[in-house]
């Protein structure tokens, strides 16, 4: 079976050129074990050389622990680019150490590369500053370490509501996308953009309003977006409520990739979006990355739950928000995001416990549509 990791590596010097140093990280993609860490001082050097020698360290460490699928991430946009293949290396000093990078990444099964915000490189950031610091004194410093297994911590199971009564009252939220759009038609990427419903859209956003009235709904809430504003006004109307809105519940912003098709997307950015489908951290090109987008939807789910503790509610969103909840709902993974699809003015049911986790009670269901409203869109 082949291993895969993620190393985090990093680079810098005190004045550019200046002591410098660098810092690298193994890890274990499936269990995020800490496998390896490195680090060293190198005299004298330029910010993109410590970079390269950071990455360098942290390949031929992953070499050491056996890895075959490595997955690389940094927060130099330089390293990353340039070793993606998007830009050259045009600076004579760095050209034998990508070189070097090169012949290390034909060792393994499969390389990516993933630019990451420095807040999402702490440790090695932390690694290549203390190796700085030893050549900013003038001491020849470097670190190897390879840790020794930690204990398996006790972990608390949550109780099996499945199988089991829970105690208490759940907030119930019922999870309807919003009706169809001339983009979800298309499929094409559909983020920020505020596009509108079709007719058919409309429709269906009415369908979904009269199927809704068979629930005891508190409150309707939606995302700002048009197109689930619309959608809301309609169940709200049906429902004889007002509709609040949650910005947090906003679709992904898809930057530059807004109102493409995927293959269009390919043809232009073909390594990014490579990059994007390999990992939720890496964000299309001007847009907002899959982990931005869950942490900012657990915000705004634990908003609605504690503005309507125990009520139903109703909440209208996106194809990525709706999947994020229903991801969180079964504890599952971030990459179980692709692995679900969901229709247009689809509904999901979803259970929110005060004394532990939640239960998804309905997915993707549109009999309330009929077969000559449903769109098969992204």
């Amino acid at each position: 079976m082949s291993l895969r990791v993620i190393v985090e590596a990093d680079g810098g010097s005190r004045g550019n050129p200046g002591p410098a140093g660098y810092g690298a990280v193994v890890r274990d993609a499936d269990t995020g074990q800490l496998l390896s860490e490195v680090a060293a001082g190198i005299g004298v050097a330029s910010n993109n050389v410590a970079e390269y020698r950071g990455l360098i360290a942290g390949l031929q460490a992953a070499l050491d622990v056996g890895a075959d699928v490595v997955e690389v991430r940094m927060d130099s946009l330089l390293v990353v680019n340039q070793m993606s293949g998007t830009w050259k290396v045009k600076h004579e000093a760095m050209r034998p150490l990508a070189a070097e990078a090169a012949a290390l990444v034909r060792r393994f099964g499969r390389v990516t590369f993933a630019h990451v915000p420095r807040e999402r490189n702490t440790h090695a950031d932390r690694l290549a500053n203390e190796a700085m610091d030893a050549a900013a004194a003038g001491r020849v410093w470097s670190r190897t370490e390879v840790p020794e297994p930690e204990p398996e911590p006790v972990v608390k199971k949550d109780p099996p509501y499945g199988w089991i009564a829970p105690t208490g009252t759940p907030t119930t939220m019922l999870l309807l996308r919003h009706g169809e759009t001339p983009l979800s038609v298309d499929k094409r990427f559909s983020g920020r953009g505020d596009v509108a419903l079709t007719e058919r859209g409309l429709a269906q956003a009415r369908a979904a309003a009269k199927r809704l009235t068979s629930y005891d709904v508190s409150a309707v809430v939606s995302s700002p977006l048009r197109r689930a504003r619309q959608t809301a006004d309609e169940v709200a109307d049906a429902l004889g409520l007002k509709v609040s809105e949650e910005p947090a519940l906003a679709e992904t912003d898809f930057g530059e990739w807004e109102g493409l098709t995927f293959a269009e997307v390919r043809q232009r950015w073909p390594e990014q979006m490579r990059q994007w489908l390999a990992s939720p951290d890496v964000a299309p090109v001007g847009g907002e990355s899959f982990t931005a987008t869950f942490d900012r939807v657990r915000r705004g789910r634990d908003a609605v739950i504690a503005a309507h503790r125990g009520e139903t509610v109703v909440v209208v969103s996106h194809v990525t928000p709706i999947k994020t909840l229903l991801r969180q709902a079964l504890d599952a993974p971030a990459h179980a995001l692709y692995r679900m699809h969901l229709d247009t003015a689809s509904l999901s049911v979803t259970d929110w416990w005060s004394d532990g986790p939640a239960v998804v009670r309905l997915f993707n269901d549109t009999g309330h549509l009929g077969d000559d409203l449903v769109t098969r869109g992204r």
